[in-house]
């Protein structure tokens, strides 16, 4: 007999906070005095009510010129959810790390900057064929879905997201990478003239993420597009990011330009930067502290409050063995395996 065995992200769907929460557009522009537009089919400017930027109109930006507007909001896959209440929009809208635009949390304003189409995503390295694609074309061939997700940022606060977008095992099987391929190494953009962030020499840009090809092809690697059923604003890594759960928030890079299938771990931006506080594998881990503060809890932002910080932020049914022959993946724990 055939026993299934429940991921630990799936919740009952009486445990996951409503739709309505977070995708009621109609309601939203009615608060905003913009009923008139849901009525008439116009398209919807998405911005934040109290902000008085001229910046693009503020923090959640428009995207009623992106031409991926009309494929949202994506399918809701149920299987992935959390046990507490979604982050407000605007709270992820503006609480950023974004370096290629500044250090600050407030860089919203600044990447604004960031210039989303063309966009083309180059694939090289060990594969079959390398070649370059257009966002929208890649969009048009992936399964596209919604799912909702934890980030632990190895700052010590935490969000809870419903980001669009496709698994990264089916960007991988579409680049076809050879049996020689042991990592997946991915890239951001560069352009200082664009980003401001990127005319600090000490930092090695462009930014640079990579994962093994086990876990680039686990279940919960995650390629986003977009978040709260519209496309991604540009602070939040338009037009495609990662989002990696299981790991500290500075492996889900940004922008993303090139992808690269290697036999050798990619030397990763933040590593380069100071690989005794942010290493390659930045498992998260309450265990492990970071040597300037403490893992074993996280600020919630939009609750108010402080919550124990889970390993593997809570993923470490699905993930802890693609770690298990590594020196160091049990207790005590290797601190270079987990920072």
């Amino acid at each position: 007999m055939l026993i299934r065995q429940k991921p630990s992200w799936e919740i009952k769907e009486s445990e996951a906070t409503p739709e309505g929460v977070y995708r009621n557009r109609r309601q939203i522009l009615q608060d905003l005095g913009l009923g008139g537009l849901a009525a008439s089919g116009a398209p919807a400017f998405w911005f934040s009510p109290s902000s008085k930027s001229k910046s693009a109109g503020g923090p959640l930006a428009e995207v009623a010129t992106d031409p991926s507007l009309k494929l949202y909001p994506f399918p809701r896959n149920k299987a992935y959810g959390f046990k507490r209440p979604v982050t407000p929009e605007k709270i992820v809208a503006t609480y950023n790390n974004f370096y290629e635009f500044g250090s600050q949390k407030d860089i919203w304003q600044a990447a604004q900057a960031l210039k989303i189409r063309p966009w083309t995503i180059a694939i090289d390295g060990l594969v079959e064929k390398p070649q370059i694609i257009g966002i929208d074309d890649l969009l048009k061939i992936m399964p596209k879905e919604e799912r909702l997700y934890r980030h632990r940022c190895v700052e010590a606060w935490s969000i809870a997201v419903p980001w669009s977008g496709f698994a990264l095992k089916a960007l991988v099987a579409f680049a076809k990478p050879l049996a020689s391929a042991k990592f997946l190494a991915m890239r951001g953009f560069e352009d200082p003239a664009m980003a401001p962030g990127q005319n600090q020499s000490w930092y090695p840009w462009p930014y640079v993420e990579g994962l093994t090809m086990a876990e680039a092809t686990n279940d919960l690697a995650f390629m986003v597009t977009g978040m709260y059923g519209k496309p991604l604003p540009p602070q939040n890594g338009a037009p495609l990011r990662l989002a990696v759960p299981w790991k500290y928030g500075f492996k889900s890079a940004k922008s993303l330009v090139r992808f690269t299938f290697t036999d050798k771990m990619p030397e990763t931006f933040w590593s380069r930067v100071d690989g005794s506080e942010y290493g390659f594998w930045a498992n998260v881990n309450p265990e492990v502290p970071h040597p300037r503060w403490s893992q074993a809890s996280e600020r919630e932002l939009g609750a108010g409050k402080r919550i124990p910080t889970k390993l593997y932020n809570g993923y470490g049914a699905e993930v802890a063995s693609l770690y298990a022959n590594m020196p160091g993946a049990t207790p005590p724990y290797n601190r270079k395996l987990f920072m």
